[in-house]
């Protein structure tokens, strides 16, 4: 699937939370209907062959949405089960060696914290930066935290869309408006919740809001 930056709009990133009493599947499905514009598989306790099943699996969801899938760190994992992308730290693989290995059309994202890494992650060929944690993360207690000011010189210092992550949520995903990203990347936000759906629906109207898009922008095989 060719990458657009709209589609960095609402990036969700899964997390599985215990007593949330549904599968990650289904989780993903309901985050889909209510408007998730990329998904990106997270796993760091799954075997290959696990993360592999798991993640043919949501291609095929997310596809049948118009959807791009990515893969957290796995490059592997990520060419041979067809996913769009690979997202990447700055202690994985670097992006020029990803694109070397999977060519033009896969979607590579990278991690970057300064504008230093940012620009590193343009030069080797990276589609979007993950740029964070903007707030205190329930997921990664011990992230480092990237200022507001931070993030903005790391937007205009490239040209590669960057979307913002660590502990977004509905009640502060205003306070970086007008910041330079191209979208919000949200974990417990949707995957802590008993109503992904529902829950999806409200960040994707304020990141719309925020950002200042409309329905029309997003690409034609986002729609349905």
């Amino acid at each position: 699937m060719k990458f657009d930056r709209n589609q960095l709009r609402l990036y969700a990133v899964t997390d599985r939370v215990p007593g949330i009493g549904v599968s990650l599947y289904d989780q993903v499905e309901a985050a889909l209907r209510g408007g998730v514009t990329c998904v990106q598989l997270r796993e760091k306790h799954m075997t290959d062959s696990e993360f592999m099943e798991e993640a043919v699996r949501l291609r095929e969801l997310c596809h049948s949405f118009g959807v791009p899938l990515i893969i957290n760190d796995n490059v592997n994992v990520a060419l041979e089960a067809g996913a769009d992308g690979v997202h990447v730290g700055r202690d994985d693989m670097p992006a020029a060696e990803i694109r070397r290995l999977a060519g033009s059309d896969f979607i590579i994202g990278a991690t970057c914290k300064t504008v230093e890494q940012a620009k590193t992650a343009q030069a080797e060929g990276a589609d979007y930066m993950g740029v964070g944690a903007v707030f205190p993360s329930p997921t990664k207690k011990n992230a480092i935290r990237v200022t507001k000011d931070e993030l903005r010189r790391i937007c205009g210092a490239v040209e590669i869309p960057a979307v913002a992550i660590g502990g977004v949520s509905l009640e502060n995903m205003a306070q970086l408006r007008g910041l330079g990203m191209a979208g919000f990347a949200v974990v417990s936000a949707i995957f802590a919740t008993d109503d992904a759906e529902k829950a999806a629906g409200r960040l994707r109207s304020e990141a719309d809001e925020i950002l200042g898009l409309a329905a029309d922008d997003i690409p034609a095989e986002g729609k349905r």
